[in-house]
């Protein structure tokens, strides 16, 4: 994967996150097939959970958490399904607050560093699956797995054979500032929220008074947006606290179970320069840092030979290497 390269004919960071969302070859067959489970949190409220089923009882769990405004229907959630199947395992994908289709109760939503939730889904699921979980989270689900991570320390790998953080911004503050500027602000901030505003207006209307409704019906860049929701909603002081404090990257050296972090070097989400060095990352992080890529798109050639553009590579690889003995 280190090795990878995109297409001649699809050069640069943006056409390689664009081109494969929209139209690259998630699977080889049907679309995947889930069952939806929903989970009772332990604030009152609810997450919605879908299984690929099909496996053997005591076949290995693969893991997935999406990213911002992901579901288990994003490009990469299918392509990764599809990928579990192949290989026999068992594959969920738990959704963040208000990711399902549906609004979630609680005053709250999800952030980028929403580490007790992820920690709560993967000891619901370690019990189920009675062995240790292949686990992968993708941008903002890579950076929560990781935070996690940080803070479970020795016990990780008790719920955890191995984690994967995939074009995750483990540096929020570099992340949010690239996605505010130029080209990203026009066409990345404004797709981001068109989905993520509605559905702040739905929790207001559930909770009248929770936020500024008339300053966020004016807001035009995440960072405005986290200031007067993400960030108050889920106990920080405001956007510099939030991105400060949810941020993976400085507490990389705390992780204690084999973990890789995956990011593109011509990510237009993430800078290059921002990302974590092999001194910052310490000794159970892994990290590849592929020249090529985009933003969770990876797009590669001749999967099958009639499908030029196939989005498999990077699932492969990450579950080749999660699957990998401790």
């Amino acid at each position: 994967m280190q090795r990878f390269a995109a297409p001649a004919w699809l050069p640069g960071g943006h056409l390689q996150t664009i081109v494969p969302a929209l139209w690259g070859r998630r699977v080889q067959g049907a679309a995947p097939v889930y069952r939806r489970e929903r989970w009772a949190t332990p604030d009152g409220d609810f997450i919605d959970v879908d299984f690929q089923d099909g496996a053997d009882p005591g076949a290995p769990w693969l893991v997935l958490f999406h990213g911002l405004e992901g579901s288990s229907r994003s490009h990469y959630a299918e392509a990764f399904a599809e990928v579990a199947a192949r290989r026999g395992w068992h594959f969920a994908v738990p959704h963040f607050r208000g990711c399902s289709g549906e609004i979630n109760l609680a005053p709250r939503a999800y952030h980028s560093g929403d580490f007790e939730e992820i920690g709560w889904v993967l000891g619901r699921l370690r019990e189920r699956a009675g062995q240790p979980l292949h686990v992968a989270g993708v941008s903002l689900g890579g950076n929560a797995l990781l935070r996690w991570a940080e803070e479970a320390g020795e016990t990780a790998s008790r719920v955890v054979h191995a984690v994967a953080a995939v074009c995750s911004p483990l540096d929020l503050a570099a992340g949010g500032h690239a996605i505010g500027q130029g080209f990203n602000r026009q066409v990345y901030t404004r797709m981001f929220l068109r989905s993520m505003k509605p559905k702040a207006l739905a929790k207001w209307a559930q909770h009248p008074g929770l936020f500024d409704r008339d300053a966020l019906l004016a807001a035009r860049d995440l960072y405005t947006f986290d200031d007067l929701f993400t960030a108050p909603l889920h106990g920080f002081a405001g956007t510099d606290d939030y991105w400060r404090r949810a941020s993976a990257k400085p507490r990389l050296a705390d992780i204690r179970v084999p973990a890789l972090a995956l990011n593109a070097l011509n990510d237009p989400f993430v800078p290059a320069a921002s990302l974590p060095t092999r001194a910052e990352a310490g000794r159970f992080v892994t990290l590849w840092q592929p020249g090529h890529g985009g933003h969770v798109g990876f797009p590669a050639v001749a999967f099958p030979a009639r499908n030029p553009l196939h989005v498999q590579a990077m699932p492969q690889a990450v579950v080749d290497w999660l699957a990998r003995p401790a």
